[in-house]
């Protein structure tokens, strides 16, 4: 029922009420009246009960009346108590609130009640409420990445970076880098790959060996022993990286991993590799570079993400479909799942309103104190006015009976 038909109601009462009082009113100037020039006992009966009722009447109005406004306009004491007394009725409606229906008693078996996890599978699990969800976290998403400010997302990253490399110690970094290699032995991978290279370049390359021999070897010797001798060495040199290739134990393969964990250790502790390779990375790290690279970074990430979250065919709105669709699943069928996340609501939701109960009577406190007092006696005298008007209907007709009983008391026995 809207305010209207509020108002409405109310005046409905109010005219029935004030009507029953003119009525009794009437009826007690008639039955006078009646009295002086007619001698009948039944009279006197009727009009101590309008009399009484008019009592009746004009006292509930009073009171009923004293709640919300000052009675014919006079500014009697005690009356308009509503709009008098609006601050203490806002905190006494905070604390009453507060005390009856948020105490951990009250609110503990609604809390046990809740069940969102299935609810909410139910709802992930229709394909329009999907569309939605990813629709709005799309627009969202879009709309901070609109607000962002370009400069203050490249300053951060530019800050962040420098933060990262300030202390950062290259020789450190390979140093430590080539002795995991070492230690989980991937570097004889690369091993293995160089000797397959450079076998196959040697037999690759035969003739370009005889015409190196040829050109070095003194001009009396015949041309066969040149072949033979470029021949023995592409034989020999593409046989021994065979040997290395295939044979994991090689001891090339050795003495490599042996020079390589040398040179790691050098490069670790010699103070010439140290300034070498922060004057390298100083160089290439200095402040219009990483300002640089930092504008490259986020234009390439806002671009990427823009087209991803414009397209809805995209890779990233593919996979957050997945996910959602997944999560679905899992919310309606893994009991396991649902009991964890229905018990960490609960408990959530428990702590929260304990917590903030204070809160809650603060707000009604403060709404019903930020009400015009006017505006508070108008909005209660709607909600209960029309039912208040029964009071006054009631105070008409028990004090006419209360009239009645006493003159018929009096009539009797005295």
């Amino acid at each position: 029922m809207n305010d209207d038909q509020k108002r409405k109601e109310l005046r409905k009462f109010k005219t029935f009420a004030t009507a029953l009082f003119l009525f009794m009113t009437l009826l007690f100037v008639a039955t006078t009246i009646f009295q002086k020039k007619f001698d009948n006992h039944w009279l006197g009966y009727i009009r101590a009960f309008s009399e009484a009722a008019m009592v009746g009447a004009l006292a509930d109005w009073f009171a009923v009346t004293a709640l919300f406004h000052h009675p014919l306009g006079l500014k009697i004491p005690h009356t308009n108590l509503i709009e008098k007394s609006k601050a203490k009725i806002g905190d006494n409606l905070g604390d009453f609130v507060v005390s009856n229906f948020l105490s951990p008693k009250n609110i503990k078996p609604y809390i046990l009640k809740l069940k969102i996890s299935h609810l909410a599978g139910d709802w992930l699990s229709k394909e329009r409420n999907q569309e939605l969800l990813i629709t709005q976290i799309t627009s969202i998403f879009l709309d901070i990445l609109q607000k962002l400010e370009d400069k203050t997302v490249v300053n951060f990253i530019k800050s962040k970076a420098e933060e990262m490399t300030k202390d950062f110690k290259v020789n450190k970094l390979l140093g430590s880098g080539m002795d995991y290699i070492l230690e989980k032995d991937d570097h004889q991978r690369l091993i293995t790959k160089f000797s397959t290279l450079i076998k196959n370049y040697i037999l690759a390359n035969q003739e370009l060996v005889k015409s190196r021999v040829k050109k070095e070897s003194f001009t009396l010797i015949p041309k066969f022993v040149d072949d033979a001798v470029a021949t023995k060495i592409t034989s020999g040199l593409s046989n021994y990286f065979e040997e290395i290739e295939q044979d994991e134990n090689h001891s090339l393969r050795a003495e490599i991993t042996q020079k390589l964990f040398e040179f790691s250790k050098e490069l670790q502790e010699n103070e010439k590799w140290e300034a070498e390779l922060q004057t390298v990375k100083n160089n290439f790290l200095n402040e219009d570079k990483l300002q640089e690279y930092a504008k490259n970074i986020w234009t390439s990430i806002k671009k990427t993400l823009q087209n991803e979250l414009q397209n809805d065919a995209s890779t990233l709105k593919i996979y957050v479909k997945k996910n959602i669709e997944t999560l679905a699943q899992n919310l309606q069928s893994d009991l396991q799942l649902q009991n964890k996340i229905d018990q960490w609501i609960r408990v959530t939701a428990y702590k929260y309103i304990l917590k903030n109960t204070h809160q809650f009577g603060e707000l009604i406190s403060g709404t019903v104190g930020n009400w015009q007092g006017r505006e508070l006696s108008e909005k209660l005298e709607l909600e209960v006015g029309k039912d208040l008007q029964f009071i006054r209907v009631n105070g008409t007709l028990v004090g006419g009976l209360v009239g009645l009983i006493i003159y018929t008391i009096t009539e009797f026995f005295l």
